[in-house]
């Protein structure tokens, strides 16, 4: 929810910009040549912002460890990376849409064979292609078609791959200047080919379960030993956790995000399950002793501009692992910076399955306070109850993590409370 652009940002506007910038000599200016001129340069110059967008998408889905950190955290670079391929199939909509109008000025038929010439004009064909492979790996992300299956939405990403090959072929055939759309194509074919053949064999750190520890109902915490090197993560960050169990009824090989709840010198990983969908329920009942590989770690879920401030956390469902693993960094190394004080939101006592360890570091940690919000006897969070456990709420940089209605009501309930964006925090896995 930073409001702040990060450095990955800035690199993304310019090498958005640049191939723009290179070719703004070759197209000119249309001035006072009328409406034709005008709708012929929109057309051009969307095309070429279109592609490097389209390009650019694919580059940033490379996934590298650590690399998410300069736009914020991997669900914000996912963020960019969905804003980017869409507003890739709308400037290539403008694109076509406009270089037809152009030739309209000229006749009808003019405009008819300026979109759709003889096959021979190959150039146009594969900008064509590419359009087509776009709307088809788009098309399952629109509410229209419902929502798409988690892992087969993944694997129609290969789609997009063809869109950049035709793409990129449209722009070599017809543009003046090459050398760009090479450098910007091969980032984009490379990020594909690493994510779907290279990381999944070069990547991965192989775990083995040690424990399956029951906390609630259809809520586990796995417990995991390195076999040959392990990961090394900070509070808050989250692996994707494969599975390479053959008993479970669903998710065996299938890569899922989840957040990790042991502090960074633990040399076991620790992670919390949640029965969510398919793959997440056969995890309960995964068998120990069996294999798993690990990628990552991913996110800058603490990372904050002002680490002397005050925190407050709140945390409900599995979303209190961020903060599990937080109090646990807490409870080994001590506090750094300001004071912490942890909401946990539950519906009751039984859901809140994290919430005696928790307040078992309250009470060994000066400074760091636990205080649980159970919904089944007070209603939604207020304002007033802020005010009563942690009067100075206001001043504090807020963390919040939990399911996403819970998320919504709550940065609904602090913007009221005059709360800018810049000081609430927070990361969503959704389709990550």
């Amino acid at each position: 929810m930073r409001r702040y652009p990060k450095p990955g940002d800035i690199a993304l506007v310019v090498a958005l910009l640049v191939p723009l910038v290179v070719a703004l000599p070759r197209l000119g200016w249309p001035g006072a040549e009328g409406a034709g001129a005008w709708l012929g340069w929109i057309g051009r110059t969307t095309g070429i912002l279109g592609l490097a967008m389209l390009l650019l998408a694919a580059a940033v889905s490379i996934r590298l460890p650590g690399m998410d950190r300069w736009f914020g955290g991997l669900a914000r670079l996912w963020h960019l990376h969905h804003w980017l391929g869409f507003g890739a199939f709308i400037l290539v909509m403008i694109h076509a849409l406009a270089l037809g109008l152009a030739a309209v000025s000229l006749s009808l038929e003019v405009a008819v064979v300026t979109l759709f010439p003889p096959l021979s004009h190959a150039a146009v064909w594969f900008g064509w292609l590419a359009w087509l492979a776009m709307v088809i790996f788009l098309a399952p992300t629109f509410d229209f078609f419902g929502r798409p299956h988690y892992q087969r939405w993944k694997r129609l990403h290969l789609v997009s791959a063809a869109a950049l090959v035709l793409g990129l072929g449209h722009a070599l055939l017809l543009a003046g200047e090459t050398a760009l759309w090479w450098l910007l194509g091969l980032a984009g074919l490379a990020a594909i080919a690493w994510r779907k053949l290279v990381s999944p064999r070069v990547a991965r750190h192989a775990y083995r379960i040690e424990t399956v520890t029951p906390l609630a109902r259809g809520v586990v915490e796995l417990v995991l030993a390195p076999e040959g090197k392990g990961i090394e993560h900070e509070a808050g960050q989250f692996v994707y956790l494969t599975p390479l169990d053959e008993t479970l009824t669903a998710g065996h090989g299938e890569e899922h995000p989840y957040t990790i709840a042991s502090a960074p010198g633990d040399a076991r990983l620790r992670i919390g399950i949640k029965d969510l969908g398919d793959a997440s329920h056969a995890l309960l009942g995964v068998t120990p002793g069996t294999r798993v590989l690990v990628e990552g770690p991913y996110g800058e879920f603490y990372g904050r501009r002002f680490p002397e401030r005050d925190r407050l956390w709140l945390g409900g469902g599995i979303g209190i692992t961020p903060f599990v693993g937080g109090a646990r960094e807490i409870a080994e190394r001590g506090l750094a910076g300001g004071r912490v004080h942890l909401v946990y939101l539950a519906n009751g006592p039984d859901r809140a399955y994290y919430l005696d360890e928790l307040e078992a570091i309250g009470a060994r940690v000066e400074g760091f306070t636990v205080t649980p919000h159970f919904y089944r006897e007070l209603g939604p969070l207020t304002e007033a109850f802020l005010r009563e456990h942690c009067s100075d709420f206001t001043e504090r940089e807020i963390y919040l993590c939990g399911p996403p209605a819970m998320n919504a009501f709550l940065k609904r309930l602090l913007a009221d409370q005059g709360i800018p964006a810049s000081r609430l925090h927070s990361e969503v896995f959704d389709f990550l």
